[in-house]
């Protein structure tokens, strides 16, 4: 039984713990490549260091999620097609998670909160329509970061959609990387490029800094090139979240969320770990 190492933990989970138990998120698939969410706690496997720990509880990830749109110059051409697959994710996420939505052209500004119910969220992204405006993915992404803040959630996931090039200075962004990766949420982007202008100039820098971030915080990055496949990007990121699983397990008071494995006694699977937080 191969372990995964789960070595994306948030601030401060490597300081010593005084609470009972901490959090594992983690994906499970078969040898297709199919995702497990029926597991059992008994089926799990963690180990920190070389002590085995025990698992109490298992569950599919229900952590907030801030979607942030494009709604910048660019999304006009794409919009019709960008739109419905905001909409077609919202649906397929489910009902379980607390969701905001912001956009991103021109300032950055949130237009739900996570208190608002899917029908706000839809008559929202609904009601929407691109302006002339610049894109700005990484100023959104950091504001989704704040938004995020004050939920004091163990997991949260940011998911930025990108019609096109993006107008943040590489000054002014570097300065927005930290707090996003500090925030502990994991960032998902899909990005809207070309062949011949995907490394270059502002944008290229812009869409470079996402793709970092969302490998530093283990999500994905999707760059797409044309506009109908924004909905089969969405769909693939919808997919990965409805298969997470919180795994909580029994810690001894005082000790080190540090080299944390986790693995499942079920043939054949593979465990993809994506991070631990003291409870």
């Amino acid at each position: 039984m191969a372990l995964a190492l789960l070595c994306a933990a948030p601030a401060g989970s490597r300081a010593p713990q005084t609470g009972k138990s901490r959090v594992a998120l983690a994906t499970v698939a078969d040898p297709r490549n199919r995702p497990i969410v029926d597991v059992d706690p008994d089926d799990f496997v963690i180990q920190e260091g070389t002590s085995a720990r025990e698992i109490l509880s298992v569950h599919l990830a229900d952590y907030p999620i801030v979607i942030m749109i494009d709604t910048g110059l660019a999304a006009r051409a794409d919009w019709s097609h960008l739109q419905k697959a905001v909409v077609r994710f919202i649906e397929r996420i489910g009902q379980q998670r607390p969701v905001a939505i912001g956009t991103f052209g021109d300032e950055p500004k949130m237009l739900t909160t996570f208190e608002d119910d899917r029908q706000v969220l839809m008559e929202r992204v609904n009601a929407l329509a691109p302006d002339a405006s610049d894109s700005l993915p990484v100023e959104g992404a950091a504001l989704a970061a704040r938004t995020l803040a004050p939920t004091g959630t163990l997991f949260s996931a940011i998911v930025v959609v990108s019609a096109g090039p993006a107008d943040t200075a590489a000054e002014r962004a570097d300065g927005l990387v930290a707090p996003i990766v500090s925030s502990n949420a994991i960032l998902h982007v899909v990005a809207r490029s070309s062949p011949t202008s995907a490394g270059a100039g502002a944008a290229g820098g812009a869409n470079r800094m996402l793709r970092s971030i969302a490998d530093q915080t283990r999500g994905q990055y999707t760059a797409i090139y044309s506009a109908a496949s924004y909905q089969p990007a969405l769909d693939q990121i919808a997919a990965r979240l409805g298969s997470e699983l919180m795994v909580e397990y029994i810690v001894p008071s005082e000790s080190h969320a540090s080299d944390v494995k986790v693995g499942v006694r079920i043939p054949g699977a593979r465990v993809r770990g994506l991070g631990v937080a003291p409870r």
